[in-house]
């Protein structure tokens, strides 16, 4: 009983205050003006209880941020330039100006995800090895200094080698080296090729 007797005191009060601000005589409370009774610099802590800790002090500089009811003037007269210029747009146009911004927004975030995946895809790229390094090395020691590779001769490698010309000179690869065989007949003055390589004339030793 004692809580619904509370309760009922509360609405009543409440009402009783709703009739009165709703009155035609009661001005509006936003066209009041609230004015700081007390500043001091000191140290307020029941202030600093009540704003959480936020506000130290209420000195003659934090009270025009906390007690203002409107934007600063240089920010109004932007927003009015703007409420100006946006009166002035037809629906129509002002619908054409969306859809193109919507466009060129769609085109760009396209371009972002574009250039993510493919940040993402060179980075797969880059961090999956394709190659064996030690195969690498090996290849490259044969090609550059032989390394690995057999001195052995296959078989039948001793056979002399014709050229397709007439009087051309063959080539007898022994064990020792390549020693140059001529043919009689060959007229002096004919050098016949021989695999790209200029052969020597008759009578002179094989290089």
């Amino acid at each position: 009983p004692s809580v619904l007797d509370s309760f009922a005191l509360l609405s009543g009060q409440l009402n009783t205050l709703n009739k009165v601000l709703k009155h035609e005589k009661t001005p509006l409370l936003r066209n009041q003006v609230i004015i700081p009774l007390v500043l001091s610099p000191d140290r307020d802590e029941e202030i600093m209880r009540q704003t959480e800790g936020r506000v130290p002090v209420f000195s003659h500089e934090v009270v025009p941020d906390h007690l203002r009811t409107k934007p600063d003037p240089e920010v109004e007269e932007q927003e009015k330039q703007l409420i100006t210029d946006a009166a002035r747009i037809s629906p129509d146009a002002a619908q054409k100006q969306i859809q193109s911004l919507n466009k060129m927004c769609s085109n760009l975030l396209e371009k972002i995800s574009k250039e993510e995946r493919e940040s993402e895809s060179g980075g797969l790229r880059q961090s999956k090895q394709t190659f064996n390094p030690a195969d690498t090395n090996a290849l490259v020691a044969a090609v550059a200094f032989g390394k690995g590779l057999s001195n052995r001769r296959p078989p039948g490698s001793g056979a002399s080698v014709q050229s397709g010309q007439p009087g051309a000179g063959a080539i007898i690869a022994g064990a020792s080296g390549m020693q140059q065989v001529p043919m009689t007949g060959a007229p002096a003055q004919q050098q016949p090729m021989l695999a790209g390589v200029q052969m020597a004339p008759a009578g002179q030793p094989g290089k």
